[in-house]
């Protein structure tokens, strides 16, 4: 086998259990490798890189702890951490058990405890209790071999898992003890039963690891940790037959140096602006933890939210005409009597039993961070229209969905009256659409004709359908404004969600206005319902509007 073949181990088969895939690892024929973890997050992420095996390094464990890698952080600690770190990942976990954490009584506990969390094996090294780092100071004092042979064997005695590993540590050549030494304590260890034994060295070459494997020979596996002789070639360990490469704490090293630039960089800056381009997004975060996971299983397990209607409101735009007022925000958060716009047609919203609200996002997208909605980003906002943005939120538009523009406020009553509206598309529509006017020569309205004019005897059971709509419409077919609020039924919404897609298969998705939207259903032979009101809304585009919203209100 060519030395740069990568072998097929039975550590890749996800049947067997995880101990029993570190087994196999550690036995394997071929060169194997562990990478550094040191909390649920990490493991995840070593997982999702493709290695087959985490090291819990307790230098990295301890240090997120912000304690020394003195056993500062007691067995007990370091076990909730392993805890979290199994049910992350599904990956067999070598933890770093330093000395033991104490005697053989402590740590047959320990081990006993270890497989009850189904962690795959255990690391431990030949110092005294409390250990000290072994690239800290000269001449560490070493543990009576006899003693740590009990250790060990004590170990082996008190695992439930057959195939549970454990890894004597060798520190005589850290210690200045010498070859000969190392090997005496790697037969006392091999004949006690550990699985393997891991070979330690803080020389800048790996002379004196490579030495030690040489004379060992194959009598059991060895695992070495080459964080101090880095530049040797992988291929070396490979030609000397080492079993395992551990990788023992980079990722906790990358996370330091990424968090001081972050932080030193907002600090100086004051601003997110500069760092956003080069962090993975919050919803990338939501991936790695499993979020999709999550909402799977509700649908499984939680009643049926048919009946509880949710919102999806379009917040995507800047809304230039307001000026200076949104250079650092969108208009959906500038201040009207106090609170962020948006936020006062959430709480509309709310009071109306309208608790399920995704808000999808564009510009200055990180200061739409209310608490208690969802958000959905259009990245692309700039250059594309409403669809795009009402696209990036397909996935909500089911059951009972309100749609409404993120710049527009009304009265409770109008949501009352178009939840309790028949037809599976119902637009609100303003019969006073004259009594607005604006001194704006770029006001674009949404006009409509409908089926029948509203008068001062229209009931709300007299079903009114939507005949057109846009802003070219003639004085004489016009009887009503659209004021940018929709319901949707579940048939509704699935047929939203067709229209969708045929947009996005023609090219026509990404310029299409809502308007656009509705005006294609109509001539596709959809039935969409309106209801009437009079006035009791308005919409925000430029000062003059923003004057009235704080009338409004």
């Amino acid at each position: 086998m060519s030395v740069n073949a990568k072998p097929v181990s039975a550590g890749d088969d996800e049947s067997l259990s995880k101990a029993a895939r570190l087994k196999a690892m550690i036995q394997s024929p071929g060169l194997e490798f562990l990478m550094e973890a040191h909390d649920g997050l990490s493991a995840k992420i070593v997982e999702e890189a493709g290695f087959k095996g985490i090291w819990a390094s307790g230098l990295s464990v301890s240090a997120a702890l912000g304690v020394r890698d003195n056993n500062e952080a007691s067995w007990t600690q370091v076990l909730d951490v392993l805890e979290f770190m199994t049910d992350a990942s599904s990956i067999p976990i070598l933890v770093d058990g330093d000395t033991g954490y104490g005697n053989f009584n402590n740590f047959r506990r320990v081990v006993r405890k270890m497989c009850q969390r189904d962690v795959a094996g255990v690391c431990i090294e030949d110092k005294l209790f409390p250990k000290t780092n072994s690239f800290i100071g000269e001449g560490q004092p070493l543990a009576d071999i006899d003693e740590f042979t009990g250790k060990i064997k004590a170990g082996k005695d008190s695992q439930t898992d057959p195939d549970f590993c454990l890894v004597a540590r060798i520190e005589a050549l850290i210690a200045g003890w010498g070859l000969d030494e190392a090997l005496r304590r790697a037969e006392a260890y091999h004949q006690a039963g550990a699985d393997a034994l891991l070979i330690h060295s803080k020389k800048a070459v790996a002379d004196e690891v490579l030495a030690f494997k040489a004379e060992w020979g194959d009598r059991c596996p060895v695992v070495i940790v080459p964080t101090k002789y880095f530049d040797t070639p992988t291929d070396k360990f490979r030609e000397a037959g080492i079993s395992v490469v551990i990788w023992a704490n980079h990722n906790l090293r990358a996370s330091i140096t990424a968090m001081r630039d972050v932080s030193r960089r907002i600090l100086r800056e004051e601003t997110l602006a500069g760092i956003e381009g080069g962090i993975i997004s919050v919803k990338d975060i939501f991936e790695i933890t499993g979020d999709d996971e999550l909402a799977e299983a509700e649908k499984r397990y939680l009643p049926s939210k048919g009946d509880q209607p949710r919102a999806i409101l379009l917040a995507a735009s800047r809304g230039s005409k307001l000026g200076d007022l949104t250079k650092d925000r969108p208009k959906c958060m500038i201040d009207v009597r106090g609170q962020p716009l948006l936020r006062r047609l959430v709480e509309t919203f709310n009071e109306g039993g309208v608790r399920d609200i995704t808000v999808v996002r564009g510009y200055k997208k990180d200061v739409i961070n209310l608490p208690s909605i969802k958000t959905i980003d259009n990245d692309v906002f700039a250059s594309t229209n409403e669809v795009a943005s009402l696209a990036c939120a397909a996935d909500d538009i089911q059951e009972e969905c309100l749609i409404a523009y993120g710049d527009i406020l009304f009265r409770h009553y109008i949501l009352d009256r178009i939840r309790a509206a028949p037809g599976d598309i119902v637009l609100a529509v303003d019969a006073m659409w004259e009594q607005r006017q604006s001194d704006d020569k770029d006001w674009v309205r949404d006009l409509v004709s409908c089926s029948q004019n509203f008068s001062t005897g229209y009931l709300d059971e007299e079903h009114a359908s939507l005949t057109n709509i846009g802003p070219g419409l003639r004085g004489d077919e016009i009887q009503g404004e659209w004021i940018g609020l929709a319901k949707l039924t579940a048939e509704g919404s699935k047929m939203v969600r067709a229209k969708m897609e045929a947009l996005r298969k023609d090219g026509g998705l990404q310029k299409a206005s809502m308007v656009d939207l509705f005006a294609g259903m109509l001539e596709d032979g959809c039935d969409i319902s309106v209801i009437y009101v009079t006035g009791h809304w308005l919409d925000v585009d430029n000062m003059a509007d923003l004057a009235k919203a704080g009338e409004f209100l």
